[in-house]
């Protein structure tokens, strides 16, 4: 088990008892001095050596050279970074720590500007998962990573330094401890096979992160999702020996005026129903409940972040299994939004368990702000790609707030066309109110299926409604990223009391008159 800490300053350590790994820009590294960093070098590394190694440094993309044998390390991040790339490299930051990380007590040193901190420190956190099923060869003992930050002055184009900004604090450092706490609960849950991670515990995760918060959790479950008309849920999830649920995590503080839903697709495991995937189709399909992971590791730090309005996370939970009670291709539900769906894949069963949820959270818990998380698409990775998560929206302002938080946060997204007058028409059903599956598969079948979600909140819906597709960050090769909470930390940064987050999340609303900006609608 590993134990990450953070510091805004240097701890004087021995390399030989306590290694470093020292991480930055090559431009950083170079204005770094050996009187900043001596205190984790000596008596190991000498000036000499330090700057010698420095000047080494060719990163293409990224660059290491040992300090001393492998308990004294510098790494240089990539020197270019793309507009729609992450100027923290925070996926890079991410691998060098998987590689130089040596397994015992260590510290590792980022050197960055003060807007890369927050991204810095949570791609850390991801290179440390916690599930694991091995035997372990000896009884190994709590590990514990210290991360530990010097900031540099920003610069301009021309390389000139900027006004130094002031370093980060320890209530800054907070929300960081927060997140990273929150990313890998995330990552644990997604890791977690649906046989250890099945509704049931599902729901135990959520009662243990309530009871943290001091939140009793709403449930809905079994027999009586069918009877208050949550179609979409206990279609999916009926035939499972564990039965699917609702469940929601609200906190309401005093003075509140704004309310805003996560809602997250939680499917344990996803076989694919009776339209069954195949063999090599169906291994990682325990990973289908990300986008409710994510949202309830983003809950717990937010809420521990002093989030000032009303935030309810609702997880829509289900196995999609193969059974005497199976929902069939053909078969017709009616969703919580009262309309009919005809079953035409049941292979598209995230879509049914979010229209439920996003309607719960319109219709109950009077939501003006809706985001809705989930590993819906394959596509998603053919559209956007491993590491942008797929964004549609009916609101063309949060769109770009979206972009924004994404690129701080290195939870990075990218938009796909919002156009239901032109695309809701493969979803054309001659008997119900609509298919659950497009009719041409070669037409923006991410952008298709959010709209399926967005139909049954409604297309005149007066708020703002978001869908972010992850099912492709939401693991690198057979590990889970944690992917989705440093966004929603830093989307909604401005609406917690932290300054750490309020530095860097997008301008939603107006930190003077305290009143949301009027976005615009698209």
């Amino acid at each position: 088990m590993v134990k990450i800490t953070y510091n805004s300053y240097l701890t004087k350590a021995d390399p030989q008892e306590t290694p470093v790994l020292i991480i930055g820009r090559l431009t950083n590294l170079l204005r770094l001095k050996y009187q900043d960093i001596k205190c984790k070098l000596e008596p190991r590394v000498t000036e000499e050596v330090f700057k010698t190694a420095i000047y080494s440094l060719h990163p293409s993309p990224t660059d290491t050279c040992s300090l001393y044998l492998n308990l004294a390390t510098v790494a240089a991040l990539p020197t270019k970074c793309s507009r729609h790339n992450t100027p923290s490299r925070s996926h890079a930051v991410t691998r060098l720590v998987q590689s130089c990380s040596v397994g015992v007590n260590e510290s590792i040193v980022i050197v960055c500007e003060r807007n890369d901190v927050f991204a810095s420190g949570c791609a850390v956190a991801r290179a440390f998962p916690l599930y694991s099923k091995k035997t372990p060869a000896v009884d190994n003992e709590n590990v514990t990573v210290s991360v530990e930050f010097v900031i540099v002055p920003t610069s301009n184009e021309t390389g000139e330094n900027n006004v130094e900004m002031p370093e980060v604090t320890e209530e800054e450092l907070k929300a960081l401890e927060y997140a990273a706490a929150g990313i890998r609960l995330t990552a644990r849950i997604v890791d977690t096979p649906c046989n250890e991670m099945n509704v049931d515990y599902f729901l135990q995760e959520v009662q243990s992160i309530g009871a943290a918060l001091n939140i009793t959790p709403t449930v809905i479950r079994g027999e009586k999702l069918a009877e208050k008309g949550f179609g979409g849920i206990y279609g999916v999830g009926k035939a499972a020996v564990a039965p699917p649920a609702l469940a929601v995590l609200s906190y309401t503080p005093p003075g509140a005026t704004t309310t805003v839903a996560w809602v997250g697709k939680g499917i344990v495991y996803d076989t694919g129903g009776l339209s069954i995937k195949g063999k090599t189709a169906m291994p990682g399909m325990k990973r289908d409940c990300g986008g409710a992971a994510a949202i309830l590791g983003a809950f717990y730090a937010a809420v521990k972040a002093n989030f000032t309005q009303n935030l309810h996370a609702v997880f829509c939970l289900a196995e999609n299994a193969v059974g005497p009670l199976a929902t069939r291709p053909d078969d017709i539900h009616t969703l919580y939004s009262g309309r009919t769906v005809e079953i035409n894949n049941t292979d598209a069963e995230g879509r049914l368990v979010l229209s439920d949820g996003v309607v719960y959270a319109h219709r109950d818990l009077k939501a003006n702000i809706i985001l809705d998380m989930a590993t819906l698409t394959g596509a998603q990775g053919v559209a956007t790609g491993k590491y942008h998560g797929a964004i549609l929206t009916n609101n063309g302002e949060w769109e770009d707030f979206c972009m924004q938080a994404g690129q701080i946060s290195g939870d990075l997204l990218f938009p796909i066309p919002y156009c239901p007058e032109l695309h809701f028409s493969e979803f054309a059903s001659a008997v119900a109110d609509m298919k659950n599956s497009v009719a041409d598969r070669s037409n923006a079948q991410s952008s298709c299926a959010g709209l399926f979600i967005g139909a049954h909140l409604g297309f005149d819906y007066p708020g703002v409604w978001i869908h972010v597709d992850m099912a492709s960050p939401v693991h690198n090769g057979e590990r889970a990223t944690g992917y989705g909470v440093a966004l929603l930390c830093t989307l909604f940064g401005s609406y917690c009391n932290q300054p750490l987050l309020n530095a860097i999340a997008p301008e939603i609303e107006s930190k003077v008159e305290g009143t949301a900006k009027k976005p615009r609608k698209d």
